[in-house]
């Protein structure tokens, strides 16, 4: 069994395990967790918890005008690594390939050029935020190794996707067979390797923080506190 094949088979199928099993045992562990009834009446004009919740989900996206001179640069880079990193893995025509490999579902590939730029935004704001974490005294004190591990996990099929990224998507597509078969095997694994990194580090915050933040929309505008 060559690289490509073990990161395209058992490799593969163990790291969507874990990632799929991983993330619903999180998930689900924290649904359960036993809730205290709050005995106090609402106060008065208060909404229901699923419109406070969304009300909180949605105040968060932007920065309240009291902080956003010193916190408008951070959340602008976390929207420019977002919006890249989705642009990437969900618009890039091989991407789409691939997942209609594995599950038969397709859509409509961005154009090349846009893809590039995306890549390039990503890396950027993700160097720009590991900068900020170095250079910043409390961000470099609070840091812990699993902000340093899940940076370099997503760092890395960034770097690898790029070294494969040779030649244009649609010559690529047109092959039938794989020409730099150690470098996308490579990749893969990075790939893999963030998958199951996922539900066990902080990049699990893709998946819980609108629970997170709805739990404190619902809490604090039962109090009558505006999110």
């Amino acid at each position: 069994m060559s690289l490509l094949e073990f990161a395209r088979g058992p490799a593969l199928a163990f790291a969507l395990t874990v990632f799929v099993v991983g993330t619903l045992w999180r998930l689900i562990g924290i649904l359960r967790l036993p809730r205290h009834a709050d005995l106090s009446p609402a106060r008065a004009g208060a909404p229901s918890p699923l419109v406070a919740a969304l009300r909180a989900n949605l105040r968060a996206m932007w920065p309240r005008p009291e902080f956003r001179a010193r916190t408008l640069h951070v959340v602008l880079n976390g929207y420019a690594f977002h919006v890249g990193l989705a642009l990437v893995v969900f618009g890039y025509a091989p991407h789409i390939a691939f997942v209609e490999r594995l599950t038969g579902l397709a859509w409509p590939a961005l154009p090349d050029p846009v893809m590039y730029v995306a890549a390039a935004l990503t890396i950027v704001s993700l160097l720009l935020a590991l900068a900020m974490r170095l250079n910043d005294p409390v961000r470099r004190r609070i840091a812990s190794a699993d902000d340093h591990i899940s940076w370099a996990l997503t760092m890395l099929p960034m770097f690898t996707g790029m070294a494969v990224a040779t030649e244009p998507s649609a010559a690529l597509l047109a092959r039938d067979h794989v020409v730099f078969g150690t470098p996308l095997a490579v990749h893969l694994l990075s790939v893999e390797l963030l998958l199951i990194w996922f539900p066990f580090g902080k990049l699990m915050h893709g998946v819980l923080f609108a629970f997170s933040r709805g739990a404190t929309g619902v809490r604090f505008s039962h109090r009558g506190v505006r999110p």
